[in-house]
Formats: structure tokens, C-alpha cells, sequence
């Protein structure tokens, strides 16, 4: 889980990010995260979790790493008279959470500021968990599908979906063909590691099996997104709040600009009479407690 940040930053300074690259959201970052990051970005997972969540009765739900709120209004139409926890590590994030779930009715909820693994809530005290974006790392999907295990009743459902594998392959290949050009070869392996650390969706299921869950179904969509320019890419918002972030992380280029900088104008080359895409694979797995 990650702390809170403080003031927004400054162009030229990286966004602060916790230990699994997940940027820490200021009052600023907050507002531009639920404004063009979920409708654009976060929703392609959103949607894909809500048609895999079971309906029922006097439903107890946890959202893990909730950042804004979303999509707690469709969770609650959707199982009406839940009541919902969300943790995040964001003050800010949590305070929209909580404006924006006062305007739907007859929600139940709280939101709960966390900032470290396990979270703070009793064992077996829910129906359902979800997590919206999970960590490339499979070390911290370990620990998140664990803790989703932990607090889920007997024949509770998990709802897990990430970005897996050939996601932002466009960029790792840019990276690749930079570390070939400066004979980078840690970077080259890096990017390598970092890529096969996403599952693939047969395997992304396998890891709820694995951690003790039955019934366990997956669901993929080929999703695109698409940039005019490298610019454009590297100053969207769910660029910055969201890709990048954990891709400096997981690759060790927080103080190392030029990587990213050859991707910039590699995009600017390579694309230069058309948007750049690049590639999501979105990716939903769901699984029931075993009793």
C-alpha cells in the first residue's frame, strides 16, 4: 500500500510513487485522476469487473487500492443495499471517494486511509474484493490476491484485473532497441523480466487457484490506446499517474531520463504520420473462496 504526497510537482520533478510504483495522489493529482484517467483509462478494467461480479443479497464489499471511488456507484446498483469498504493511501483520493458517494444514493460506505499490507479489517468479514489495477510485480499480486483471501468469507469472489502480458509492449520494444543502441544490456534484461512478470490470462487465473480459490473464470479484451504524438503520450494524465510511474519503478529509471527520452522521439519518428497506439490487454480473473 502506499503513503500520502504532498504538494503536486513541479514539471520537472517525478511524481513520488510508493514501493510498487503506484503514484502517491496530491489533492491536484486526485482531481486530474478522476477527471481523465477512469473515464479513458480505468474504465476498460471497470467494466470488465462489473460484468464478472456475482449479484447478492446484503453484500459486504472491499475495494482495494480504491484511489478515487471508482466504480463504487455501479457496484452499489448493482448489488443494492451493499456496504462497501475502500482503502487507499491517498487522503486526497479517499476525500473524493467519500464527496463523490455522497451524491449516490442509498450508498453505505467508508473509506479508509491504509498504508501497508495486511490492511487494518477483520478476517472473513466480506463477500466480495476487488482490485481494479494490479502490479506488474508478481511478488505484490501475490501479496494483494492473499490479502483478498483473507478477508473474504467461505464462498466469497474475488475480482482481480491488470493490464497483462503484451500490454505496453510498443514501449518496451522502443526500450529494448535503446539499450541495443547503447549497449544497455541490464536494461534490455530489465524490460525482459518486467514483461514476462505479466501474466498471461491462463496464468493470471492460475494464481487465484494457486492461493486457494474455486470457480475460477478469466476474461481478456485487446483494448488500444492512442496518442497524436510522444509528447502527447508522455503528458497524458494516465500516462503520468498511471504507466509511467510503475514502469520507472519496476526498470530503475527514476534517475535515468534518457531511456524514456529516446522513447519520446522514437514516437516522433516512428509515428510521425499517424497516432501512436499502444497496446492494453485487459484482463479480468474472478474466483470463489474455498469454505
Amino acid at each position: 500500500m502506499i503513503g500520502e504526497a504532498g504538494s503536486a510537482p513541479s514539471d520537472k520533478t517525478l511524481l513520488a510513487v510508493a514501493l510498487n510504483g503506484r503514484v502517491r495522489l496530491g489533492s491536484s493529482e486526485a482531481a486530474v485522476f478522476e477527471t481523465f484517467v477512469v473515464p479513458r483509462y480505468m474504465s476498460m478494467f471497470g467494466e470488465i469487473a462489473l460484468e464478472m461480479l456475482v449479484e447478492s443479497e446484503e453484500a459486504q464489499v472491499v475495494h482495494l487500492d480504491c484511489r478515487t471511488g471508482y466504480p463504487d456507484g455501479a457496484i452499489a446498483a448493482k448489488l443494492p443495499g451493499a456496504y462497501l469498504v475502500g482503502v487507499d493511501g491517498s487522503v486526497a483520493a479517499l476525500e473524493l471517494a467519500r464527496a463523490k458517494a455522497a451524491t449516490i444514493p442509498d450508498v453505505v460506505s467508508q473509506y479508509r486511509l491504509v498504508t501497508e499490507w495486511p490492511v487494518p479489517l477483520p478476517d472473513a468479514a466480506f463477500s466480495h474484493a476487488l482490485l481494479l489495477h494490479a502490479s506488474g510485480d508478481a511478488s505484490d499480486r501475490g501479496q494483494v490476491i492473499g490479502e483478498c483471501a483473507r478477508l473474504l468469507a467461505a464462498n466469497g469472489q474475488a475480482v482481480v484485473a491488470m493490464p497483462t502480458r503484451g500490454s505496453f509492449q510498443e514501449i518496451g520494444d522502443l526500450l529494448r532497441e535503446f539499450a541495443l543502441k547503447t549497449d544497455d544490456a541490464a536494461l534490455g534484461d530489465a524490460v525482459d523480466s518486467a514483461e514476462a512478470g505479466r501474466p498471461t490470462i491462463e496464468a493470471f487465473g492460475a494464481e487465484l487457484a494457486i492461493a486457494g480459490f474455486d470457480f475460477v473464470e478469466v476474461a481478456l479484451r485487446e483494448e488500444v490506446l492512442r496518442f497524436p504524438s510522444g509528447r502527447d503520450f508522455f503528458e497524458d494524465p494516465l500516462a503520468r499517474l498511471v504507466i509511467l510511474p510503475e514502469m520507472r519503478f519496476q526498470l530503475n529509471l527514476e534517475n535515468r531520463p534518457g531511456p524514456l527520452d529516446y522513447v519520446r522521439e522514437a514516437i516522433d519518428a516512428y509515428w510521425s504520420e499517424g497516432d501512436f497506439e499502444l497496446t492494453v490487454n485487459v484482463g479480468c480473473t474472478t474466483g470463489r473462496k474455498v469454505a
